[in-house]
């Protein structure tokens, strides 16, 4: 992987591109006019952005590496690992979110206050949950200031990762309105009614579902690219 030459063995067109597209998609998740549908749109343009840098690995002038080199593609194994299960976590979250909705609307239908009311519950202590894993990830996250391009591509890539999915959980918080429990139970009824409208939830079913499409494209993608972290490591 001889990266002292790639001014010369990378065509600086394609890595541009990449960089470019990074860019803008950090541009678009830190801005705060960042919607659900950003964030679903998010995914898989950074799904698009991994397939466009393994590319860049893939090229012939990548396929040797010195053994420092190689110290540096062994620590970027274990973020890539760490990100991965970041990846799925959130991918599980996802189709559990999902499920919630669904039952929630089952629920409505059947003015079902208990059961309602339980279930938005769920929905706020599994975003809860899904922020913790967070924590450790944060701190794993940082630029790589060796001179070596690949490297931080793929660790600008993983920032903008974690910050996106980050972020999509402080927009789906924001989605339902946990309402206060009145002392009068028809007071509270309509709060829930203005909470969880049929239409709202019909929408925010298909918004995680995109989240779950997303999430599952961006998963696969990152693990090709640990493939092929794998066979340039051990070449």
């Amino acid at each position: 992987m001889a990266y002292h030459q790639r001014s010369v063995s990378l065509p600086s067109r394609p890595q541009s591109k990449v960089e470019e597209e990074l860019h803008i998609l950090e541009s678009c998740i830190s801005s705060p006019s960042m919607s659900i549908e950003t964030a679903c749109d998010g995914l898989r343009r950074l799904g698009d952005m991994y397939n466009s840098i393994e590319e860049v690995m893939c090229m012939p002038s990548n396929q040797v590496c010195s053994s420092q080199q190689k110290k540096m593609l062994d620590r970027e194994m274990d973020c890539s690992l760490e990100l991965l299960d970041l990846c799925n976590a959130m991918h599980e979250d996802f189709v559990e979110l999902k499920d919630i909705i669904q039952d929630l609307q089952v629920s409505l239908r059947k003015g079902d206050d208990a059961a309602v009311e339980a279930k938005i519950k769920s929905y706020f202590l599994l975003v809860k949950k899904a922020k913790k894993h967070f924590k450790k990830a944060a701190k794993k996250v940082t630029s790589d200031k060796e001179d070596c391009r690949i490297l931080r591509l793929l660790s600008e890539a993983r920032g903008i990762t974690t910050s996106l999915l980050e972020s999509t959980l402080q927009l789906l918080a924001k989605k339902i309105v946990m309402p206060k429990r009145s002392i009068v139970s028809k007071a509270f009824q309509k709060k829930i009614s203005a909470c969880c409208k049929e239409e709202q939830l019909q929408e925010l079913e298909k918004i995680i579902k995109d989240l779950e499409d997303g999430a599952g494209y961006l998963f696969r993608r990152l693990v090709q690219s640990r493939v092929t972290l794998l066979n340039i490591s051990s070449s």
